[in-house]
């Protein structure tokens, strides 16, 4: 402790940030699978890329036979009022999954969903669901609503902005052998790639192809010493490089805490190449913006003499318990291992306006949302938000984790993703359905 301060002492009479900048390693690939890529004039990101050892490719015909997948027609009309309401109405087909048992997804009727822009409470709803096993469907119908009824004064009027979203997606089971697939894995702030370390060698070791970057200033990547660096969208554009460079037919994003709003941007921009997401303790769907009262707005050289103060508050609110085992994983990963400055500027760059309830609805992505019980950083009710306004979400609960859920229950969250990634829509009702009502039609049409 002592020795952080006074670090940080000369730290504000020199003006540096001592020996606690990360540099990346001065190569371009090495055996274990990792590479650096440029993605910007002296912008270098360490990236851990694993291509299994495959049979050899198949002919067109037989890999589109063996990809199959069942076609959804996703449409919605999203408007949202002046008075602060968001009204969503799913004009064409929900879906509905027990992701955790592997039952395939029915089609369920139309609904509509309105919430209000400015209270979280009442829209996320009071009921906690039960830990593991109870997903939260996409939409809910307005008998399920238990909200009362809006006062007079708050009655919607002219609409300020409407969307209409009418396409048709197709969602397929996505396994290692299949050579189009790829996963990408995004962290957070303050983590590296390392804290994917078991999701990167459970899926590697089935088949997949997995991509894992460390952002600027993260891990092994370089660290430039200029705030602007590290806003939301100059890390969203060094991504955007790496998914280009990497992604393939059909690409499924993992991202955890900040990482999810990458995972979200993405999705947004390249909706025909990502075909799933998963977005572990991400949050609510809310533009972002830097609070003005945070920790991290001190300057770097105080945050430099907090530093074992902060990374033992990380450690209490990232773990579910905070014992050897805990404290190894957090080494391990490389997790909060960052300098100071950078911490200050990560924190102070997360500004996404555009990132609102809409942006998120928007997405016509299937989406698995994974949350921590004792996560202190991200409340339930953020992630029961999310699943409500999505259109395809599925959220599962996993009761023994935290924050760093993916380090705690590895093999629950292998589980899960895995199911998720192998799971397709089961729309065998709805095609069953349509002939019935083709022989109603001849017959409404004689009368």
């Amino acid at each position: 402790m002592l020795t952080s301060i006074t670090e940080g002492i000369l730290c504000c009479l020199t003006g540096k940030m001592g020996g606690g900048v990360v540099l990346p390693v001065q190569t371009s690939t090495s055996k274990d699978g990792f590479e650096f890529v440029e993605v910007k004039p002296g912008r270098v990101l360490r990236v851990r890329h694993v291509v299994p050892e495959r049979p050899a490719p198949q002919d067109a015909a037989e890999e589109a036979a063996e990809e199959g997948g069942s076609s959804i027609h996703c449409k919605r009309k999203i408007t949202v009022y002046r008075n602060g309401q968001l009204v969503i109405e799913n004009l064409g087909d929900v879906l509905h999954s027990e992701i955790l048992q592997c039952q395939n997804g029915d089609v369920e009727p139309c609904s509509t969903v309105e919430v209000e822009l400015s209270d979280y409470s009442t829209a996320a709803g009071a009921v906690t669901p039960d830990a593991k096993t109870a997903p939260i469907p996409p939409a809910a119908s307005p008998g399920e609503q238990q909200k009362p009824a809006p006062p007079p004064r708050r009655r919607r009027r002219k609409p300020k902005r409407t969307v209409l979203i009418d396409s048709e997606r197709k969602i397929s089971s996505c396994k290692g052998t299949h050579s189009d697939v790829v996963l990408f894995f995004i962290h957070g702030v303050g983590g590296s790639l390392d804290i994917w370390g078991s999701q990167l060698d459970f899926f590697s070791r089935l088949g997949y192809e997995v991509i894992a970057p460390d952002l600027a200033g993260h891990g092994a990547s370089t660290a430039p010493q200029i705030a602007a660096a590290y806003t939301f969208y100059a890390l969203a554009e060094d991504l955007r490089a790496v998914f280009k460079r990497y992604s393939r037919k059909r690409n499924i994003l993992i991202g955890h805490s900040y990482g999810v709003s990458f995972c979200t941007f993405l999705a947004h921009e390249y909706p025909d190449l990502v075909h799933k997401v998963v977005m572990i303790n991400g949050g609510g769907p809310t533009a972002l913006e830097p609070s003005l009262c945070s920790i991290f707005q001190l300057p770097s050289c105080v945050l430099h003499c907090l530093s074992p103060c902060l990374a033992w508050s990380f450690l209490k609110a990232g773990f579910a318990r905070q014992g050897a085992k805990e404290k190894q994983l957090l080494k391990e990963g490389n997790a909060f291992n960052v300098s100071p400055f950078v911490l200050r500027a990560m924190m102070s760059g997360q500004y996404w306006p555009e990132g609102d309830e809409v942006y998120h609805s928007e997405l016509t992505v299937p989406i698995l949302l994974v949350h921590g019980m004792h996560d202190k950083f991200v409340p339930m009710d953020e992630d029961q938000r999310m699943a409500e306004i999505l259109l395809f979400a599925f959220l599962k609960v996993i009761e023994e984790g935290s924050h760093m859920v993916m380090m705690e229950c590895p093999e629950t969250v292998n589980t899960l993703l895995h199911e998720f990634f192998l799971w397709e829509p089961d729309t065998s009702k709805k095609d069953k359905a349509k002939p019935a009502a083709s022989q109603a039609d001849p017959a409404g049409g004689n009368k």
